[in-house]
C-alpha cells in the first residue's frame, strides 16, 4: 500500500512538471516573437519613434518584435486590443495622450491607469504657425494674439479633430490667452491641418512641429510659437513658447509601453529594463530630437502620476467645451 501511494505520488508530480502552465512557466521569456500594436498609421509621428526603440528592445530580448499599426478611433482600436490581450508579455504595445482623451471624451472606458506600465521614451509638442498666403499676414506670436484680441472671431485656425490631442492643445492655447477666433477642426491631427494653413484657408494652426516642418521650410507656413514646456530644438531654438510669454498654457504628449493589464512581475522587469536601455541609447536620442520631439524617459511608477496631472487639465478643457463624458 505505502509502494502505491509512492507511485501514485510520482505520477501526480511528474504529471504537474509537465502540465501546460508549469512548462509555459519554465519558458525563459521570451521565447517567440512579441507583437508591438501601434494605434496610428505607418509612417505617423509615433509610429516613426516606436520602431527603432523596438528594434533595440528586440536586439536585447533576443526575439523579433512585430510592429501592427491599428488607427482608428483616436487609437481607441488599438488600446482595446492591447487591454484585452493574454497578459505574457507577448503582446503590448504604444501609448500617447490620446489614452486620456479618449476616456474624457466617452470614445472609450479605458485609460492609461488601466494598463500595466512599461515606461515612456519621448514627448511631442504641438507648434502653433501662421499662414504665408493669407491677407492676414501674422509674423509672430505676439502679433497673432494681438491681432485675434484686436479683432475678436476675425482670425480662422485650423485644429485636429474635437477632442484629439493636439485639439486639446489648441484650446489651451485660446484659454490660456483668451483670444477668440473660429476653429476649423480636421478629420486628421497633422498633414490636412497643415495644408488648410499652407493654402491660405485659415490664418493659424495648431499642428505637431514633425507635421509642419517641410511646409516651414518651404516658406508656406511660418512658425510662430511652441505650445510644449520647452522651445523646440535647433534650429528652432531661437523660437519661443506661448508659456515663457507670460501665458499659462501648455500641451505635450507623451510616448509610452504598455502591456495589458496583471502582467507578471517578472516579465514586466525584463521589458521594462530593455525599454530602458533602449531609450537612453545616444543613438535613439539623437533620432528622437532629430524627429522633433523631446526626449524624455519616465520610469513605469512615474508614468502614471504624469499623466495623472495632464489628465486634470484635459478635463477642464473639454468641460468648459462642453464634451466632457468621461466612458464608464
Amino acid at each position: 500500500m505505502k509502494r502505491l501511494l509512492v507511485a501514485i505520488a510520482s505520477v501526480g508530480l511528474w504529471s504537474g512538471l509537465f502540465s501546460p502552465g508549469a512548462v509555459q512557466a519554465a519558458e525563459k521569456y521570451p521565447a517567440k516573437p512579441i507583437m508591438f500594436i501601434v494605434g496610428v498609421e505607418a509612417g505617423a509621428d509615433g509610429d516613426v519613434l516606436a520602431r527603432p526603440i523596438m528594434q533595440r528592445v528586440s536586439r536585447m530580448l533576443g526575439q523579433p518584435i512585430v510592429i501592427v499599426n491599428k488607427p482608428g478611433g483616436g487609437s481607441s482600436i488599438a488600446y482595446r486590443e492591447i487591454y484585452g490581450a493574454r497578459p505574457d508579455g507577448y503582446t503590448i504595445g504604444w501609448g500617447s495622450a490620446t489614452i486620456i482623451t479618449n476616456k474624457l471624451q466617452g470614445v472609450s472606458p479605458l485609460d492609461y491607469r488601466d494598463f500595466t506600465q512599461l515606461g515612456a521614451y519621448a514627448t511631442f509638442f504641438p507648434i502653433v504657425i501662421a499662414s504665408s498666403k493669407s491677407k492676414v499676414q501674422l509674423n509672430t506670436i505676439q502679433e497673432a494674439i494681438a491681432y485675434a484680441k484686436a479683432n475678436p472671431g476675425k482670425l480662422n485656425m485650423s485644429t485636429a479633430g474635437v477632442g484629439q490631442s493636439w485639439w486639446v492643445a489648441a484650446m489651451s492655447f485660446l484659454g490660456g490667452t483668451g483670444i477668440n477666433v473660429n476653429t476649423i477642426p480636421q478629420p486628421g491631427a497633422g498633414a490636412l491641418t497643415v495644408a488648410q494653413v499652407a493654402g491660405g484657408h485659415a490664418e493659424l494652426g495648431v499642428a505637431a512641429l514633425g507635421s509642419a516642418k517641410s511646409m516651414v521650410e518651404s516658406g508656406q507656413v511660418k512658425f510662430l510659437a511652441t505650445l510644449g514646456e520647452a522651445r523646440a530644438p535647433a534650429p528652432y531654438d531661437n523660437i519661443p513658447t506661448v508659456k515663457e510669454l507670460g501665458y499659462d498654457v501648455s500641451w505635450e504628449s507623451t510616448n509610452f509601453v504598455m502591456g495589458p493589464p496583471r502582467m507578471p512581475k517578472q516579465i514586466v522587469t525584463i521589458l521594462a529594463n530593455a525599454i530602458e536601455k533602449a531609450a537612453k541609447d545616444p543613438e535613439f536620442i539623437q533620432f528622437a530630437n532629430e524627429r522633433n520631439t523631446r526626449w524624455e524617459y519616465i520610469p513605469p511608477g512615474d508614468v502614471i502620476p504624469a499623466f495623472n496631472k495632464r489628465r486634470t487639465a484635459v478635463r477642464e478643457i473639454m468641460s468648459k467645451a462642453g464634451i466632457l463624458k468621461e466612458a464608464k
